[in-house]
């Protein structure tokens, strides 16, 4: 896998195209040793090949995960507006949805699958269906905030009034930019966008060992290039700030 990294490298072909080519290999590894056609040694060797990185591109920004920590955690939630907000920066961070997804999220959505919690049938950017899983704390948090306000069924995250009930069937889409703008504050992190989350999903994920192929269907992105992009730089310690600007809808 190496020598074939190597191979490519002198052939000057571009980075994404080198790294779309060893996630292949990567992936074709894993379902090899699933079927017992390859010993586990060798897929995990394939495996640890690291991809070539990519010079000069913006990623946008993300958090560290001691950063996403203290962002989820610099308040305890009691009000319903608190435990809302704080379900919002859940899903953004433990499920990497966009900001239209969470927006669009419905409890009928939310279903358990082979024993563990999915949002089902989710459609993404460009009519792209996939279905994400959603971790332990992110499920409780979002059960803490529908249990508050007797939300059972429609749209999972609405608008709040004055008085602090739940106003309609929605709300609007400035409110994951204030909720994600005001928890940054107290956390004291700087110029944070809830696609900033999406990203920061993305590297946890990865730093957790999830390949680029299952990073790639967890995001909904449709060319593993646009993973890629977002995955090339592992090497960042604090939130992250690059030269070129990513398609913030990604």
């Amino acid at each position: 896998m190496l020598g074939y990294r190597i191979h490519l490298e002198r052939r000057e072909y571009a980075p994404a195209t080198i790294n779309l080519r060893l996630a292949a290999i990567r992936r074709v590894a894993y379902e090899a040793a699933d079927a017992g056609l390859l010993s586990p040694e060798l897929a995990a060797g394939i495996r640890r090949v690291k991809g070539v990185r990519r010079i000069g591109v913006r990623l946008g920004n993300w958090l560290t995960p001691e950063q996403s920590r203290r962002l989820l955690e610099c308040a305890t939630p009691l009000t319903p507006r608190e435990l809302r907000d704080h379900a919002m920066l859940a899903m953004l961070i433990g499920c990497g949805l966009r900001r239209g997804e969470l927006l669009a999220l419905r409890v009928e959505s939310i279903q358990q699958r082979e024993e563990h919690w999915v949002v089902a049938d989710l459609i993404g950017k460009g009519g792209h269906v996939r279905t994400v899983p959603i971790p332990t704390w992110v499920k409780t948090a979002v059960d803490a905030w529908t249990a508050s306000v007797a939300i059972t069924s429609g749209p999972v995250f609405r608008a709040i009034n004055k008085s602090g009930r739940v106003w309609g069937d929605g709300m609007s889409p400035k409110v994951p930019w204030d909720v994600v703008r005001a928890a940054a504050a107290r956390a004291g992190i700087d110029k944070l966008a809830p696609h900033d989350l999406r990203r920061t999903c993305a590297r946890l994920c990865h730093l957790a060992g999830g390949e680029l192929d299952q990073i790639q269907f967890l995001l909904g992105h449709v060319s593993i290039q646009t993973t890629e992009r977002v995955m090339s730089d592992n090497s960042a310690g604090t939130s992250g700030r690059r030269t070129t600007r990513l398609d913030s809808n990604n």
